[in-house]
């Protein structure tokens, strides 16, 4: 049976801008990277999660650069990870902000998109 998302993909149009900001600023660690056609895959590891994120865009999937990533990267403490990226120059829209269900920020990368960083 399934045991877990293996990764998520992510379109960006340049690669190595997303490769420098996932690594240096978010902290992920490059598991995979080579050739794949035009493109390389690559995919990227979260610390401690079994869930990965893949730096790739499928053909006929380039409108989605720029867009609003349908998911979430959850964190102990939204707060404290909010400055912690802030610090490394992570834009977000905003500040964290405090929900019934738990609280919520969300950045954006070089190319756009768009992410919540949630609190489990």
């Amino acid at each position: 049976m399934i045991t877990h998302l293996k990764f998520a993909g992510l379109p960006c149009r340049d690669q190595e801008l997303q490769l420098k900001f996932w690594t240096e600023k978010m902290g992920f660690r490059v598991t995979t990277d080579q050739p794949m056609g035009a493109q390389r895959w690559i995919e990227l590891a979260i610390a401690g999660s079994q869930t990965g994120l893949v730096l790739f865009t499928p053909e006929g999937h380039e409108d989605r650069v720029g867009t609003f990533f349908n998911g979430s990267f959850a964190c102990d403490d939204v707060e404290q990870t909010h400055r912690q990226l802030s610090e490394r120059g992570v834009e977000f829209r905003g500040p964290p902000e405090k929900q019934p269900w738990g609280t919520f920020a969300i950045f954006k990368d070089p190319e756009g998109n768009e992410f919540v960083l949630s609190s489990r």
